[in-house]
């Protein structure tokens, strides 16, 4: 939806509540206008369901919202004696038309200060279930969001089972665009594999897909630095759910629901960028990355036959490798790495794999024969910036294309070399937003921008900075992956220099004080 077809939902919806509840309005004590008039009619109702003015923020907040709905629809009912166990359930199976009944067909009055202390132990417990869902909720479509490492992009920066925390606020949080979705679920229902999120998958006008919300941001206090780590929605992603979709079939997934991937903005709006034998170079001069950075490539080590020993491969860092067919190791190794497991006695010779200049690999973006690039040697190419125009021809366009086409929902049509926007040829385009270059520290073995392209501010999701568990993720059982914890890791920040610092210590003394304060809080309410 646009704003405008926002704004007439939002008008429409406003309607729908009058019409089913300015009776009971007025034998609230009020005037039945006051059921009229947006926002303010929800600050009343909160007066007539005796309920705190601040809910009404709750009521705006995307997504938080649909869980706050079933709640003001049960309060509504229970402030005029409709308290009982099918009116509660017939309030949330109508989606709120219950009221239509009880402000139309009966004889309700309003309890005036009716108590809110639930009747029944359950009804505690449903209490305190949904408010702290819709507080989680709010944490993490807002402030800070759990994610998992699932691939070795970022192999030795951040490991395969690292669980971090994902600021939101930093780079300002995107407003759900995806309204009716389940609370906390990304792509998929945990345990269900099931789809969370209600669209039209086949086409994206249809009618599910037009219940989106346009693009909106909170402003954040920081902006993407080069070479920060980024969480970001894949722009490619066709899948129907996360992970395990195999079918090849393509699926139309709202931006806030594509799977998030997590690398380096190695390069930043306005930038131009190259890739020389693996090297990353900015604006024509060799990237400098921050000191936990750890890029690795392929060596072919030749040791005649011999095998490292286990105290070797702890000692030379090798968590990725394989033996190759002729004998020769393969390994994933840092330039410093490949240094130190040179000077071993049974190493005869040691390869670093890249693809020389020129080799092409249809795989690399813009995967144009034009552009003889492979993952290693690659570019330049210019990163877009908002605001700034570019020429449009042969040779450009198949950097912009989707930009133009899929990321700023133009219609552009090319005909030979003639290049049409929207009806009209064109031989410039200016960008509505900004872009990145997202690649992974693991170079020879990351799918990144290398292989898809820009990726657009709107497809931000947040900023890591923390790592709160970390075990080996292909430990065989929950019992392997608890004796697997890398107890050095937790806690420990994203960013920052130097050796990475635990403060796993700090955590458990507030929890071990948060304990001891409930405990005696508990023993003086006894007492």
């Amino acid at each position: 939806m646009t704003f405008t077809e926002w704004f007439l939902f939002f008008l429409f919806i406003q309607v729908v509540h009058f019409l089913g509840t300015w009776k009971l309005y007025t034998k609230a004590g009020k005037k039945a206008w006051e059921a009229a008039v947006p926002v303010y009619n929800a600050i009343v109702l909160m007066q007539i369901i005796n309920r705190p003015k601040w809910w009404v923020i709750l009521l705006f907040i995307p997504v938080v919202n649909l869980l706050m709905f079933p709640i003001i629809w049960v309060e509504t009912c229970r402030s005029f004696g409709f308290n009982k166990r099918p009116d509660t359930i017939l309030a949330i199976l109508t989606l709120g038309l219950y009221i239509y009944y009880i402000n139309y067909f009966s004889d309700a009055k309003h309890i005036e200060n009716r108590s809110l202390k639930p009747r029944s132990p359950l009804g505690e417990w449903v209490s305190s279930i949904s408010f702290a869902i819709i507080a989680a909720t709010l944490v993490h479509t807002y402030f800070m969001q759990p994610y998992t490492i699932p691939t070795s992009s970022l192999e030795k920066t951040l490991l395969v089972g690292d669980y971090l925390f994902v600021s939101k606020f930093h780079y300002g949080a995107r407003v759900p665009m995806t309204t009716i979705a389940a609370p906390m679920a990304h792509d998929t229902i945990p345990g269900l594999g099931i789809k969370s999120f209600l669209s039209d998958d086949k086409n994206k006008e249809g009618l599910l897909n037009k219940l989106s919300l346009p693009y909106m941001r909170i402003p954040g206090f920081q902006k993407i630095k080069r070479n920060d780590i980024v969480v970001f929605s894949w722009p490619s992603d066709s899948l129907a759910t996360m992970w395990g979709d195999n079918s090849g079939k393509f699926t139309y997934k709202p931006i806030d629901k594509r799977t998030n991937y997590v690398k380096r903005a190695v390069g930043i709006p306005g930038d131009s960028l190259e890739v020389r034998d693996g090297y990353v170079f900015i604006n024509g001069e060799k990237t400098v990355l921050p000191d936990r950075a750890k890029p690795q490539w392929y060596f072919f080590i030749d040791t005649d036959g011999e095998k490292f020993s286990q105290g070797a491969i702890s000692r030379y860092n090798i968590r990725e490798g394989q033996l190759m067919p002729d004998g020769r190791y393969a390994l994933n190794l840092t330039d410093e790495e490949a240094a130190l497991i040179a000077k071993n006695p049974i190493v005869k010779s040691i390869e670093k794999h890249i693809t020389p200049k020129g080799a092409y690999d249809k795989s690399v973006f813009p995967h144009d024969p034009k552009y003889a690039w492979s993952a290693d040697n690659f570019g330049p190419i210019y990163i877009p910036k908002k605001g700034v125009t570019v020429e449009l021809n042969s040779k450009t366009i198949p950097f912009y294309e989707q930009i133009i086409r899929r990321y700023e929902n133009n219609n552009l049509t090319i005909f030979g070399d003639d290049i049409y926007i929207n009806g009209k040829k064109a031989t410039e385009y200016t960008f509505k937003q900004d872009y990145y270059w997202m690649m992974g520290d693991n170079r020879q073995r990351s799918l990144d921008a290398r292989n898809w392209g820009y990726v657009p501010f709107d497809h931000v999701v947040g900023k890591p900075v923390m790592i709160w568990l970390s075990w080996d993720a292909n430990a065989p059982n929950f019992i392997a992956k608890l004796n697997s914890i890398r107890w050095d890791r937790m806690f420990t920040t994203v960013g920052g220099s130097g050796k990475p610092v635990s403060y796993l210590w700090l955590v458990l003394l507030l929890i071990g004080g948060y304990i001891v304060y409930s405990f005696r809080k508990s023993k003086k309410k006894k007492a």
